[in-house]
């Protein structure tokens, strides 16, 4: 182990230049046969010497696996994590660099936000993500919400993540046994260590939402089972909060056994409800807020009953077999 952190450290040490900027590479994670790759295409327009920065792509089945291999093939001693569809602010990597000054920082996310052009289905499922009543802190994912911050799993999103490389490898990297939420695990585990994890409003991505309800509704779904697969894999106190949802539906599938007096809960909900399209009014406007708000319980629904499903099934073993599917590209399209 002593020879491990010697050669990470100096890794560490040989990525930085003489003037102090680290080298950086962004790892992307693609389906096999995608031709253009959006996020890609904005990294390169990253206001950052081209010399200290590298793009790669990995292309595969499951992301887990793809981004721990592109970790191991890159050069930087700091990540940046982007999905393929996410388009990264020009400053985000000085920006994080200001973060990254200080050495117990290993981790820094912002939110990921829908692009005001988007269609107007889109823009509702925004308001929806960015609803407090319905995903409480983790809103900030999807909404700049408040200052920069010591945060943790529940703000930070792996579509605009930006990590340390040494912390990342000791930690084991991603459980390839989960997908979603193999970031939360990791995060969870780098706190453990003693890392710090800055959550920065304006370290902001534009990425679009689902295009369509059946495939938002389906998000909510998988959203909800791997938070039940990381908690059987990983269980924390941390996740006791989003198992909420899942007694809801619970809730629900019992309403017509129960006395009429079990009906008051959906009275303070729908008052809840109307809050909620108060709040999102000044951001989203009043038609898409109200628009937003059927869908609140419909996303409460399709995440418990995803926590359900994730109790109730074996987690998915590491996924190894897939290792030699996962093509790497390094600096895909760069010119010259």
């Amino acid at each position: 182990m002593g020879d491990r952190r010697h050669a990470a450290r100096t890794q560490a040490e040989e990525s930085v230049n003489a003037s102090g900027l680290p080298f950086i590479s962004v790892v992307i994670p693609t389906r096999p046969g995608q031709g253009d790759v959006p996020a890609a295409l904005a990294a390169r327009g990253l206001e950052y010497p081209a010399d200290r920065l590298e793009v790669i792509v990995a292309r595969g089945r499951q992301p887990s696996v793809q981004r721990n291999l592109a970790v191991r093939e890159a050069r930087g001693e700091i990540l940046y994590f982007l999905d393929d569809d996410a388009l990264p602010a020009p400053g985000n990597l000085r920006r994080a660099l200001i973060h990254f000054q200080d050495p117990k920082t290993w981790m820094v996310g912002g939110p990921n936000i829908c692009p005001a052009t988007a269609p107007f289905l889109e823009r509702v499922f925004a308001a929806v993500l960015g609803a407090w009543l319905a995903f409480l802190s983790s809103r900030a994912r999807y909404e700049p919400v408040g200052r920069a911050r010591s945060s943790g799993e529940k703000e930070l999103i792996l579509c605009n993540l930006i990590a340390r490389k040494t912390p990342f490898l000791e930690a084991g990297g991603f459980d390839e046994a989960l997908y979603p939420n193999e970031e939360n695990a990791l995060m969870d585990a780098l706190q453990r260590k003693g890392g710090a994890l800055i959550y920065d409003p304006e370290f902001i991505v534009e990425r679009r939402p689902r295009p369509t309800l059946s495939a938002f509704i389906r998000m909510g779904f998988t959203y909800g089972r791997g938070r039940a697969e990381q908690c059987r894999l990983h269980p924390t106190l941390g996740s006791v909060p989003n198992f909420v949802p899942a007694f809801f539906c619970l809730y629900l599938a019992l309403l017509p056994f129960l006395p009429p007096i079990f009906r008051w809960p959906l009275a303070f909900y729908a008052l809840a409800l109307a809050g909620q399209v108060a709040m999102s009014t000044p951001r989203h406007g009043l038609f898409c807020s109200l628009c937003a708000a059927p869908l609140v319980p419909v996303t409460h629904i399709s995440y418990g009953l995803g926590l359900w499903r994730g109790l109730t099934t074996s987690p998915k073993p590491a996924a190894g077999h897939v290792r030699g599917e996962v093509v790497i590209e390094r600096d895909p399209g760069k010119e010259g």
